[in-house]
């Protein structure tokens, strides 16, 4: 087992990440290696049950043959559901939605979207495990299979319970940023717009890894086990910025703040509420989070204008690795997400 960092370890880990990840990285263009479809995966996968039925926040229990386990999932049905309508994902970050960091307990999110024509769903689980499928079972996170679940599993479920249009997109923040770029491009056939908030879309080079690591760590788990040791196809395979042309004819947001004090990095903010310890954390790791991230958002920005690959991208001139910010990113994003999905 991985020794645990101590926050002061984790603070210096990450401003080194930070200053690497601000450098350009070499781009590589290896091929990576076909790997098993998740759809060969999928058989088996079925729901199990649905509470609070009819409501507009409802949770469903699916069982993923992938992973062999019951996964919670949380959904939020369209305002008017008397025709079919499109599908959100929207993932939870590096917590999973296990924790009190996600999107229902630190935003607006059931409000904002109470009178909007859109199914949003969001899975609970998957924490650490970068939303992929991983190459071996993980001694302390078991066993990940979430590109299967994601792509193949999923979707056809929540289709069917729902009666969607088949329109599908997908958002995610921090780690979930990552996925939600890679699902899109290994799956290109299923969603029609992604949107990524303060995420690195970089993970074969030197960097990126190392940056993959801090964030698995805290976890205790093993990035190894996940896309094999530096070097394997799978790292080339997930890294978002040498896939991009995949993203082509997608409707793309991407959005990342500096990671300098911005004006919701504040003991008023209501994600501070006055807790100066809150506050401290908030400006010095989100700080250097969001500053490695933003390096990582340029050069994806930088491959999709070299490409010729639209894009609405947005840097924040201020703002920490937190969940305010992320707020006003996915309302801003709306608007070319639901151009997307009713188009």
């Amino acid at each position: 087992m991985r020794t645990r960092k101590s926050p002061a370890r984790s603070v210096i880990a990450g401003l080194a990440c930070a200053l690497a990840l601000s450098a350009p990285a070499t781009l590589t263009t290896a091929a990576a290696a076909p790997t098993e479809s998740p759809a060969a995966n999928a058989a088996g996968a079925h729901l199990v049950s649905i509470d609070r039925p009819g409501q507009r926040q409802e949770e469903f229990e699916v069982y993923s043959a992938a992973m062999d386990r019951v996964i919670p999932v949380q959904v939020l049905t369209a305002f008017d559901n008397s025709v079919p309508r499109p599908t959100l994902y929207l993932l939870n970050g590096a917590g999973g939605g296990e924790d009190a960091a996600t999107w229902y307990r630190q935003t607006d999110v059931v409000q904002f979207f109470s009178d909007k024509n859109v199914n949003v769903v969001s899975p609970v689980g998957g924490k650490f495990s970068y939303y992929t499928d991983w190459q071996q079972d993980d001694p302390v996170l078991g066993r990940q299979k979430w590109e299967t679940f994601l792509t193949a599993e999923l979707p056809p479920i929540i289709d069917k319970a729902l009666g969607t249009s088949g329109a599908n997109a997908i958002a995610g923040v921090s780690m979930s940023a990552t996925s939600a770029l890679n699902l899109a491009v290994l799956a290109p056939d299923l969603y029609r717009a992604v949107a990524a908030y303060s995420g690195c879309a970089s993970t074969a080079d030197d960097n990126s890894r190392k940056y993959i690591q801090m964030v698995l760590d805290r976890g205790d788990a093993d990035s190894r086990n996940m896309w094999g040791p530096p070097g394997d196809p799978d790292w080339v395979r997930h890294d978002a910025v040498i896939n991009a042309e995949a993203l082509r004819g997608k409707a793309l947001f991407i959005s990342n703040s500096t990671g300098l004090p911005g004006p919701l990095d504040t003991l008023e903010a209501p994600s501070i509420a006055g807790r100066p310890a809150s506050l401290a954390n908030q400006l010095v790791l989100g700080g250097i989070i969001e500053a490695a991230t933003n390096g990582c958002t340029h050069r994806l920005a930088d491959r999709l204008g070299a490409l010729g690959i639209p894009a609405q991208v947005e840097f924040r001139p201020a703002g920490t690795h937190s969940w305010p910010y992320w707020q006003d990113a996915l309302h801003r994003s709306w608007p070319l997400l639901e151009a997307a999905l009713q188009g």
